[in-house]
């Protein structure tokens, strides 16, 4: 909580602000309600009018000034609480992206559910459970304060009434509903994940004829949700209806008392209206009761996601180098926990090297990239980063200076410029499209109809698989690191297409170092070095003409390659 407490901490001068405005409107509303009370029932009596001036205008001032501080404290309030969303929200993310590589299991609805649902819990507990409480108080103290100077003991029986709707009632709901408020979280949780898997993997679903059962799944989630919601109503509404039952017997009661001890008709009018009042301004607080069982669970997972260890930072971290920088790995050991990856890999990139790594599929080689730019944890030995170990830079460093395409890579539900601009946001048009020539996708531009301001979808869905891949490409390219790692970079492309993609990468003068993950072997006579993996280990490396000299697993790859593209073009 210490976490969602440091986003609050900044903006508390506002919520007080809200809350002292909230308490003082429900004070107007009261004394709205006795001065209103007295002038009826004493003009009642025809006395003079000069009796009833003060009265008038004490009405009066009372009416302007409760919807003037209640319109403060709605302004304040959210004003606060939306402050507060966008500071926690940008933590929340900044959290997950500093999580340690080992600790990044969070499954996409799962961080959707934290970035969303959990955070807005945040406004609903400040809006409708902290205010409401604070004005409550003021309010029932007050009501019980001006009951008191009409009838003592009509005083004591209003402060019973409020004992009761206040906390008895509200100590009832948070029982009653909290169990249907663990379900309603559990189930928000379960659909955000379960529909999050229909509609990113619609195709896959309609593909393998699977879109009925995943859909049904997430109807089940749905049902599951509404159950929970539905009994959690039914809390509400019997806690409701025996709010109205307190506040009338209350009310009642206070009369009672003080017709009993003489008081008359304007001082009962006085108590009847102010205990209504008093006990009605505190009846939100079993909702509020309820609403906090169900938000105090949400807030602790944003707290537990802000409290978690990020990435160590070492003592005395410096910056990266600039420029093309040196990539060495010394007995690199990474393991899953389902069998090794790597297995005490021996690797050395010089500067500004373009090198290519290739293997069958499970090798290690989209292992290999990751662990060179921190994504995975190394179990043993050292990865080199401009002959310093990575663990002596700051994360944020190694993040900025190794950098390219990953497999998972995500194309966001804006424009080809903005998808693009996320690598480098000051980049002018120029560099643009020169990344765009690279990646071959600027012929992919200037056929869209907006060209750059072309909006693509989520995932991409506006392109084609290529397209996509091309997108992403030159979004790498534009990062311009001082390591570039691109893990398939080709995927998806024309075998044609796809090599003179690669073949450019490889040729291309200046740029950083060059760590390429690829499946196709056509063009790697381009690279300076090709590194062979097999089961998490290097079992060859040289050029592409030396290699393919020696009986061994990169020409047997070379082989199988030639296979395929004779078995296609007949």
């Amino acid at each position: 909580m210490r976490g969602v407490w440091g986003a609050v901490r900044p903006h508390a001068v506002r919520l007080v602000a809200a809350g002292v405005a909230g308490a003082a409107a429900e004070l107007c509303g009261l004394g709205l309600v006795a001065a209103a009370a007295w002038l009826i029932a004493r003009a009642s009596q025809r006395p003079e009018l000069a009796a009833l001036s003060v009265a008038i205008v004490a009405v009066r001032g009372f009416a302007l000034a409760k919807g003037s501080l209640r319109y403060v404290e709605r302004l304040a309030g959210h004003d606060a609480a939306l402050r507060v969303l966008a500071e926690l929200r940008g933590r929340v993310f900044d959290a997950l992206a500093a999580a340690r590589p080992g600790a990044r299991r969070v499954r996409d609805g799962d961080a959707l559910t934290r970035m969303v649902s959990d955070v807005d819990a945040v406004q609903d507990l400040l809006l409708r459970c902290v205010l409401p409480v604070a004005a409550s108080v003021v309010c029932g103290a007050a009501g019980v304060g001006v009951c008191a100077l009409v009838e003592a003991p009509a005083a004591v029986v209003l402060a019973v009434g409020l004992l009761v709707a206040g906390v008895v009632l509200p100590g009832a709901a948070a029982v009653a509903g909290g169990r249907a408020a663990a379900r309603m979280a559990d189930g928000r949780e379960v659909l955000a994940v379960r529909a999050l898997d229909v509609l990113e993997g619609a195709r896959d679903l309609a593909m393998f004829g699977a879109s009925a059962r995943f859909g049904e799944r997430a109807r089940g989630a749905v049902r599951g949700l509404d159950r929970a919601e539905r009994s959690a109503a039914r809390v509400s509404a019997v806690v409701g209806a025996a709010g109205f039952v307190v506040q009338g017997v209350t009310v009642a009661a206070v009369v009672w008392v003080g017709l009993g001890a003489g008081v008359g008709e304007v001082g009962s009018a006085v108590l009847a209206l102010t205990a209504l009042v008093a006990v009605e301004s505190v009846l939100p607080l079993a909702g509020a009761a309820q609403r906090l069982r169900e938000v105090v669970p949400a807030v602790r997972r944003v707290g537990a996601v802000l409290a978690a260890p990020p990435a160590p930072c070492p003592a005395g971290a410096v910056a990266v180098p600039r420029g093309p920088l040196e990539v060495e790995l010394l007995g690199v050991r990474v393991d899953y926990g389902r069998g090794v990856a790597l297995d005490g890999v021996d690797l050395r990139v010089g500067r500004g090297r373009r090198v290519a790594v290739v293997g069958a599929s499970g090798a290690g080689k989209s292992t290999l990239l990751a662990a060179v730019s921190g994504d995975v944890p190394v179990v043993s030995g050292a990865v080199l980063l401009g002959g310093r170990d990575v663990g002596g830079y700051a994360p944020g460093e190694v993040r900025a200076a190794v950098r390219g395409l990953a497999q998972d890579a995500h194309v966001f539900a804006a424009s080809v410029r903005a998808n693009l601009l996320l690598a480098c946001p000051d980049a002018d048009e120029a560099r643009l499209w020169a990344a765009a020539e690279r990646a071959r996708f600027a012929e992919v531009v200037r056929a869209l109809p907006d060209g750059w301001d072309t909006v693509v979808g989520a995932g991409g869905r506006g392109l084609s698989g290529g397209q996509r891949q091309r997108l992403l490409l030159a979004r790498a390219l534009l990062a311009d690191p001082p390591v570039l790692v691109l893990d398939e970079p080709a995927e998806g492309l024309d075998p044609v297409v796809a090599d003179e993609v690669t073949r450019g990468l490889l040729e291309a003068p200046g740029g950083g170092t060059l760590l390429l993950v690829t499946h196709r072997l056509a063009a790697l006579g381009s690279a300076d070095e090709v590194v062979v993996l097999d089961r998490g280990r290097v079992v060859q490396r040289g050029r592409h003409e030396e290699l393919l000299t020696v009986a061994g697993a990169y020409r047997d790859l070379w082989g199988a390659e030639l296979l395929a593209s004779r078995a296609v073009a007949a």
